[in-house]
């Protein structure tokens, strides 16, 4: 079952986004650190653009990730959905969740009026890669951020 994350979710997303190569030097599951957590989830949903998706098999959440309805003047005013955070749990991997996953985000942004979905991953991360690829994703930006923090 996708449905909208709700706070008491909020462990379970964190695990999910903390249990990974790259997410376990980025996230934190101490309690004290949850309150930086709960501010981001209100932010996220108090903006009706966001939609923060948690994946149900059961009472277990099995995946998540956030997509965003980008609004733009590109491309004759077009709205995009950037992808970000997808995780499956690492238990769940290879039940094809992820595929379901990218199904109901590409059909939910196409329900949204999204002309383009997108998304950024890691260059560490050669198996996302190859499954993006498999699902007709194209390589076909350089991206470039900026820490800040």
């Amino acid at each position: 079952m996708f449905r909208k994350a709700v706070e008491t979710d909020l462990p379970a997303i964190i695990d999910l986004l903390a249990n990974d190569v790259l997410g376990a030097s980025r996230e934190s599951t101490q309690p004290e650190d949850m309150e930086r957590y709960r501010a981001a989830f209100r932010d996220i949903t108090g903006d009706a653009n966001q939609f923060l998706c948690v994946v149900e098999d059961g009472n277990e959440i099995v995946g998540t990730f956030q997509l965003t309805v980008i609004p733009g003047l590109s491309r004759g005013g077009a709205k995009r959905a950037q992808i970000e955070a997808v995780r499956v749990a690492r238990s769940r991997r290879n039940e094809q969740i992820g595929e379901a996953m990218f199904k109901w985000a590409i059909d939910y942004s196409r329900s949204q009026g999204c002309a383009l979905v997108q998304l950024t991953t890691d260059k560490a991360r050669p198996d996302a890669h190859r499954f993006y690829d498999r699902l007709g994703f194209e390589p076909t930006h350089i991206g470039y951020k900026l820490r800040l923090l």
